[in-house]
């Protein structure tokens, strides 16, 4: 008995240490695997903590990122001002702070609501099928074929309180970031829905999404607590990788002047004002373009090994 249970045959592609662990003992040990993304995650968390606590630290220690001296225009890096100050005279370190901020918010938000907007056209679609189906898909189609980048700027130089629109999205502070985020997200959501919808077309057939519908579940229930927890997988990627692409869409916005609007900064009005300066004063161009591009590039490599973590079949192989 011994020897044949020792002849047994292990399931094919899992090894029997990765068999007996949990979900989340699995996802870290293939997360850890991918190290490039342990650093950029451990970069980008560092940098959160740095954009929420920065500019209140700085304040206690007499940084001000808004406080506006022309008698200091572009003063090089020195004991008082680690990176010397911007073309009105204000701390550069914290307004670069101060700015991530704001990227960062705009890059977060609009990727989740993108990804609950098509979250929610993907389930519709792939479990309803017929009619309902082929009306979203062929939204999608409809959206995506639609120049982003010119849409976007047209949309964002329209007067919002000629349409009746509430006031406070027409603020050149707050009000700025609301639209950008609206924008992104009513025409970014059509890479999460097709991904839903295929994911949703690969479930909605098994065992047990059968079992629950003859047990009585109705398809919100079965969709929302059945389905939904099996395809979050991909929307979690789905989302990770886009904040990259949304805190681009805002920088270019913010670049041509139809994005966040000053008093209130970002990395893209930062590049902004620094191109009529930038021989005289590099750095004020250098510092944000450099922070966008790390972000960026961050996140899309913590979108690489969520991807890589979250594969049932990352252990194939190994």
């Amino acid at each position: 008995m011994a020897a044949e249970a020792e002849a047994a045959p292990t399931r094919v592609g899992v090894r029997p240490a990765a068999a007996g662990q949990g979900p989340w003992r699995r996802f870290w040990r293939r997360f850890f695997r991918h190290r490039l993304a342990v650093v950029c995650a451990w970069l980008l968390l560092a940098l959160v903590l740095a954009v929420v606590f920065g500019p209140p630290l700085g304040q206690l220690v007499g940084l001000d990122g808004q406080t506006v001296n022309l008698f200091d225009r572009m003063a090089p890096p020195g004991p008082g001002q680690p990176l010397g100050t911007d073309e009105l005279g204000r701390d550069l370190l914290i307004r670069l702070l101060e700015g991530g901020r704001v990227s960062l918010l705009v890059g977060v938000s609009g990727a989740l609501l993108t990804a609950i907007i098509g979250t929610a056209i993907g389930l519709a679609a792939g479990y309803a099928g017929g009619r309902t189906d082929s009306f979203f898909m062929r939204l999608t189609d409809a959206v995506i074929a639609l120049p982003l980048l010119p849409l976007l700027i047209v949309l964002a130089a329209i007067d919002v309180t000629k349409l009746g629109l509430p006031a406070a999205l027409a603020d050149e502070g707050w009000g700025s970031v609301y639209r950008i985020v609206i924008l992104v997200a009513l025409f970014g959501w059509t890479t999460v829905a097709r991904l839903v919808r295929a994911a949703v077309l690969s479930q909605k057939e098994r065992d047990y999404i059968r079992a629950a519908r003859a047990l009585g579940a109705g398809p919100l229930r079965i969709t929302l607590h059945h389905i939904l927890p099996n395809i979050a997988s991909p929307i979690i990627v789905a989302t990770t990788l886009s904040i990259g692409n949304i805190m681009l869409a805002e920088s270019v916005l913010s670049f041509l002047g139809l994005g966040i609007q000053p008093p209130l900064p970002s990395w893209g009005n930062m590049l902004t004002n620094a191109q009529e300066i930038i021989w005289q004063a590099p750095a004020l161009a250098i510092w944000p373009g450099v922070l966008l591009f790390a972000t960026v590039i961050a996140t899309n490599i913590l979108g690489d090994g969520l991807q890589d973590a979250l594969d049932p079949r990352g252990d194939l192989g190994h």
